[in-house]
């Protein structure tokens, strides 16, 4: 249970990352390039953690997959990007995913 948790924060983390690409533009502003750099490295440091006891193929995909998630809802409310019914069914098969993985992995 102790590797979910850590991946579950590692995800987040990611959006972070992720979110945080947009504000930093390109790397010119310092700041949100410094926060973005710094959710990266705790990000890939957790996922290495949760990895230890969890299979990677899973640990990577749930990674990936709360990330991308993540990214596309705050892409939706943050940016105004598009939030009409292919998209959000594509969010909810993601989610389905990640749940599935879950489900089917022991630890």
């Amino acid at each position: 249970m102790q590797a979910w948790i850590v991946l579950g924060a590692a995800g987040l983390l990611e959006i972070v990352w992720a979110i945080g690409l947009k504000y930093a533009q390109g790397f010119s502003k310092p700041v949100p390039s410094a926060v973005t750099i710094a959710a990266m490295v705790v990000s890939m440091w957790l996922l290495a953690q949760a990895a230890r006891e969890l299979p990677i193929g899973t640990a990577y995909a749930v990674w990936t997959g709360i990330g991308a998630v993540g990214a596309a809802l705050f892409g939706i409310m943050l940016f105004q990007e598009s939030a009409n019914f292919v998209r959000i069914g594509c969010i909810a098969l993601i989610v389905l995913g990640i749940a599935g993985l879950k489900l089917s992995t022991p630890a």
